[in-house]
């Protein structure tokens, strides 16, 4: 857990010095609660995603906004004539996803891997919903910001399941465990 490299200073006059988000309790605390916080929210968002696929509800609902109001035009077009053609394939994915990403966000396992896997599918979902009638704009930009914490700060690392099995993955040689150690 010491090798989480973040810092804070502490005061002018406090004894302790820098401390390491691993050792700072509160730190700690906030940084495993705001990963579990976010493993619940994609496991309540995939709760939506299931067949029927079709633009008309679901995933397909939203693929379609992102057509019909569009953020980044290139996005638009991929979206039109590959995904929508694609969209049970499509929607399998995102819901496989969305509960992997849940799950292992909530058990802090690979999650730095996870973490970067939640950015890319915080990014498709604000270039899908971004300009769509009514939606909370700063909500797409403050997902990517929580997973790029989360990736910074190696949140499985502290009350985590990163944690616990670390230091198993670096006394084990090969390629396996070296992958464990860069996703944790």
């Amino acid at each position: 857990m010491a090798e989480t490299s973040v810092t804070t200073r502490s005061a002018p006059g406090a004894t302790s010095g820098i401390e390491t988000i691993a050792t700072d309790r509160w730190a700690g605390r906030a940084i495993g609660a705001l990963r579990i916080l976010m493993g619940l929210l994609w496991l309540q968002n995939a709760g939506w995603k299931h067949p029927p696929f079709t633009t008309n509800s679901g995933v397909g609902r939203y693929v379609q906004l992102g057509i019909d109001n569009p953020v980044f035009s290139p996005f638009s077009w991929f979206s039109k004539h590959v995904i929508i053609p694609n969209l049970t394939a499509f929607g399998w994915g995102v819901a496989i996803v969305e509960v992997s990403l849940a799950v292992f966000l909530i058990l802090g396992l690979a999650t730095r891997f996870w973490a970067a896997v939640g950015v890319i599918q915080a990014v498709a979902i604000t270039l899908s919903a971004l300009h769509a009638p009514h939606e909370w704009g700063w909500s797409y930009w403050m997902l990517i910001g929580i997973h790029v914490v989360l990736l910074a700060t190696a949140a499985g690392r502290t009350y985590g399941l990163d944690g616990v099995l670390r230091p198993v993955w670096r006394e084990r040689p090969g390629r396996v465990a070296q992958l464990l150690m860069r996703a944790s």
